[in-house]
């Protein structure tokens, strides 16, 4: 009885692992940035120059930790309600400066729907000192006044701001590149 559970776990493994497992390394540029491996790591793309000075893109495994999925390639769908570009180097928080990006991001088709794009943001947001929820709301309530408490020196010195939101996160660790 017991021999074809040991078999039947064991299967399982070794089909997850050929059908299922994402490894940065083995993605296309098509499908790299705004993917998270199996081992919930965020994959993050690379550009480089070879040795004829062509620029070459590779896809490789960040020390950013995905606590809410793993194994996961980011939609079609999301990439477009979002406004990210998918052939976006490293991972930045240079995005959270353009006033357009800001109000992409936090529209309902992005905000409600793409949890991936929408945790790594907030992550990026924490990281600046901001509270991706509160600049959300800002935004919405005031369009021409949501980049102030991004722009403000003391936003960023005094750490994330506004709503308790910001605690069921953990700011994410900076990439390895």
């Amino acid at each position: 009885m017991k021999f074809p559970l040991v078999l039947l776990f064991t299967s399982s493994l070794f089909l997850h692992g050929c059908f299922g497992a994402i490894i940065c390394e083995d993605l296309t540029k098509d499908n790299c940035s705004f993917a998270i491996s199996s081992s919930g790591k965020r994959c993050v793309l690379e550009d480089f120059e070879d040795k004829k000075g062509k620029v070459e893109y590779q896809c490789r495994t960040s020390e950013v930790t995905v606590e809410i999925m793993a194994d996961y390639i980011e939609t079609d769908d999301c990439v477009r309600a979002c406004g990210v570009n998918r052939y976006a180097t490293g991972i930045s928080s240079d995005v959270l400066l353009d006033k357009n990006s800001i109000v992409t991001l936090c529209s309902p088709p992005c905000y409600q729907k793409c949890r991936n794009i929408i945790d790594l943001h907030f992550n990026l947001a924490v990281g600046e000192g901001v509270s991706l929820p509160d600049l959300c709301e800002q935004q919405r309530s005031h369009p021409d006044c949501a980049m102030i408490e991004l722009l403000s020196s003391s936003a960023a010195a005094d750490g994330p701001a506004g709503s308790a939101n910001h605690l069921r996160y953990r700011a994410a660790p900076a990439p390895s590149i």
